[in-house]
């Protein structure tokens, strides 16, 4: 009876305390209570996005989840229709189809007054909750867990760039232990206890990318430092794996408090050293102050998220909104501590700043330009990373994780360096950034003519171009020499447009002419019997066109990526007018685009989609790119576990969002222009780093309304469905009038094909 009492007032606590947050945190500048984490945790109707609610700051190394399964490749560690908790684990992994790495869960357990066995196993410690019981923001996660024998567990946890901070609470009549896992059968981890200052200690050296990319990393871990609060009776090492230990477990005594026990403790991450991972928490968790923890979390949360505010949205929107917010500022992750950093390209430590995780075939499309906008104090230190990377393993990496992992196609890097460039960034070394573009461009990796470059083909050197040799000798890269060959014709033709734009910006007029021409090898694929792009083989023959998005012989045979000829014939996206020419003239342009969007080619849930909506631009219909924007806003994003259709990509699907529902979109991100759409609400303003502000305002709009009549930029009229990146950082307003027919506003517009 004293157990459920005590069980039933703790509950009465918890309730109180979410609905008090609610009441005092639900106000409208309050960012972090319009995030729903949720969002993309779960299968439905719309898709599944593959997201998991993060306690972390923005850009946070380590981050903190329930673990409601255990996560490998193509799994993550919480999904939204799992019913068990297996622990809270500090984790590495950014996206679905990448792995962790350096990991570390700690698990709560209950001992009962007739004791209780060690169960380690997450099928054997996990247990049960509902959704109801757990409140989850970006600053803060709780949930109430229920063990075998009815008993309870209240888990609370909120965090800092590389540290957590958890409390977890005991029922009366029970007493608590916390296991720390360091690692997992088959894994030479190690964990061990310091009895004296009730301390584990551990690391774990598992990393997915080790099947993936070219190196061996003996140096590698995640360590990590757990201290406690309250002292432990007991503490052992479980698990013997080789020549250490895969976890400790601790023991705590029962309370005395009528409302049972609590154990706090704080956990630091590190990928230097277990002293600097105490170090971090030195720095970063000095005091057992969890609410300050949390406050300050929440406050860092809110100077960012309120640098979007929204005029004219429903709660939905709103919350769909500002959880778009949330995911873009997750990625690339932090990977220096303190002025010091693990290089996962030689093996050693170095002094500097250092940042990992870039998904650059998702992000480079509208993610990192989104981080110009809302965090452009990263961007210096993100693109010195990338030529950290390059002097350390002779490359700039494409899918760091932490080192190279081969995954995708292109050297996108590229693009981010132009960006940065092109957008007048400095704090990098320009010289550097020359040679790290240059080397993508014209070196091709080791054994190119030798290897198909298989996609995720384990053990291969750094793919950087592959089958470059081939796209210098014939213009493309045959379908019967590489995989995925005329995707990476287009996307190459794209990165070579983007290092005659860094040749331009450093005075390097030979080179920039060279790539400015080399940047259009995509017209060689152009097929004008079939009007689309179309892979060939070396002999110069026409490949088979393929058999649409999921055809198996697409990679080898036809030559795509992750789609088919109707995803990739407008993949040039610097030099969509060109194409355009290629097909002679707007009318046929748009007719094979409305063919592309009538026969269900535009597959929003995977990137080499994302432009299409906003094609329209550049051929006299920007009607048509306002309708389709929104209408794809509708079909693939809503308030739901199931709001993102496809993998968020380390942000890139909320991106998309973000930038649509402010009515303009990167379609070419290394050129610093947007092309403008259709904005979602009647105000939409961004507050930019330089203490200005950019308002987008759209009168009369409304879910019918969608075309716009007519546009003005600081009370200027605009004629043309384009602004650029330094529009928007002058500041001002951007004031579109809305209606529901169509008008001929921007119709006159084309672009200028490259070279002219």
């Amino acid at each position: 009876m004293k157990n459920s009492i005590a069980c039933a007032l703790l509950c009465g606590v918890a309730a109180l305390v979410a609905s008090s947050a609610i009441n005092v945190f639900g106000q409208e500048h309050d960012g972090v209570s319009w995030v729903n984490p949720y969002i993309g945790t779960g299968e439905g109707k719309i898709g599944y996005g593959g997201t998991m609610p993060f306690v972390t700051p923005p850009f946070g190394m380590t981050n903190w989840t329930a673990q409601t399964r255990q996560n490998r490749l193509s799994v993550v560690s919480y999904k939204y229709e799992d019913t068990n908790v297996q622990g809270f684990m500090g984790t590495h992994q950014p996206a679905i189809w990448m792995g962790d790495y350096g990991y570390v869960t700690i698990i709560p357990q209950v001992i009962s007054q007739s004791g209780h066995a060690l169960e380690t196993t997450p099928e054997a410690r996990q247990m049960s909750f509902r959704h109801e019981d757990e409140v989850a923001r970006p600053d803060y996660y709780s949930v109430w867990m229920t063990a075998k024998d009815s008993s309870r567990i209240r888990a609370e946890m909120t965090a800092t760039e590389r540290c957590a901070y958890m409390r977890f609470h005991f029922a009366q009549g029970t007493a608590g232990r916390v296991l720390v896992e360091a690692s997992r059968p088959g894994v030479a981890g190690d964990a061990k206890v310091d009895a004296e200052h009730f301390e584990i200690t551990g690391y774990n050296p598992d990393r997915t990318d080790r099947n993936l990319g070219p190196f061996a990393l003996p140096n590698f871990k995640g360590y990590f430092v757990v201290q406690f609060r309250q002292r432990w009776e007991r503490a052992a090492t479980y698990g013997m794996d080789g020549a250490g230990a895969r976890g400790v477990y601790a023991d705590f005594a029962q309370a005395p408090s009528e409302y049972g026990a609590t154990i706090e403790l704080r956990v630091g991450t590190s990928f230097l050293s277990i002293e600097q991972a105490r170090e971090n928490l030195r720095k970063e968790i000095p005091a057992w102050d969890f609410d300050a923890v949390q406050k300050k979390l929440r406050s860092t949360w809110n100077d960012k998220l309120s640098r979007v505010s929204v005029d004219g949205a429903t709660d939905d929107e709103r919350r769909m909104i500002y959880t778009a917010l949330y995911h873009a500022l997750l990625y690339p992750r932090v990977f220096s501590e303190y002025g010091r950093y693990y290089s996962a390209f030689d093996d050693t430590i170095h002094n500097g700043e250092s940042y990992t995780a870039y998904s650059i075939w998702d992000t480079f499309r509208a993610e990192n330009s989104m981080i110009t906008l809302l965090a452009p104090e990263r961007i210096p230190g993100m693109i010195t990373a990338l030529l950290q990377n390059y002097k350390e393993g002779g490359w700039m990496p494409k899918w760091p994780n932490p080192s190279y992992t081969n995954i995708m196609i292109g050297t996108h890097a590229d693009s981010l360096v132009a960006e940065a460039l092109v957008k007048g960034f400095t704090g990098f070394d320009a010289q550097t950034a020359w040679d790290a573009v240059y080397k993508d461009a014209m070196t091709p990796p080791d054994g190119d003519t030798m290897r198909r470059w298989l996609d995720r083909e384990p053990h291969t050197p750094y793919e950087a171009r592959g089958g470059l040799t081939y796209y210098k000798q014939l213009g493309y890269i045959p379908t019967d020499k590489t995989d995925e060959a005329a995707s990476r014709t287009i996307e190459d033709s794209y990165d070579d447009w983007c290092v005659a734009q860094v040749a331009k910006i450093l005075g390097r007029q030979k080179d920039y002419e060279f790539f400015l021409h080399r940047s259009l090898n995509y017209q060689h694929l152009y097929n004008p019997a079939l009007g689309l792009l179309n892979g060939k083989i070396s002999n110069g023959a026409w490949a088979p066109i393929g058999g649409g998005r999921d055809d198996p012989h697409n990679r080898s045979v036809s030559g795509w990526t992750e789609g088919d000829a109707w995803v990739y014939t407008w993949g040039g996206l610097h030099d969509l007018p060109g194409l355009m020419d290629l097909m002679g003239g707007a009318d046929k342009y748009n007719a094979k685009l409305d063919q592309h969007f009538a026969g269900g080619h535009n597959k929003h849930s995977n990137e080499p989609s994302h432009h299409y909506g906003y094609l329209y631009d550049y051929s006299g219909k920007p009607w048509k790119t306002q309708a389709k924007v929104r209408e794809i806003i509708r079909a693939e994003y809503a308030n739901a576990p199931s709001g993102i259709d496809g993998d968020d990509d380390c942000g890139q699907m909320s991106s998309w969002l973000l930038f649509t529902a402010m009515g303009f979109y990167p379609v070419n991100p290394a050129s610093a222009e947007y092309m403008i759409g259709s904005p979602m609400f009647a105000g939409m303003s961004l507050k930019l780093a330089n203490d200005k502000t950019f308002t987008v305002a759209a009168k009369n709009n409304s879910a019918t309304n969608v075309y716009i009549q007519s546009a003005t930029l600081n009370g200027k009229s605009l004629d043309n469905p384009v602004i650029t990146y330094n529009q928007i950082m002058q500041g001002g307003t951007l004031e579109f009038v809305m209606g529901p027919e169509p008008s001929k506003w921007g119709s006159a517009w084309r672009g200028r094909p490259v070279g002219k």
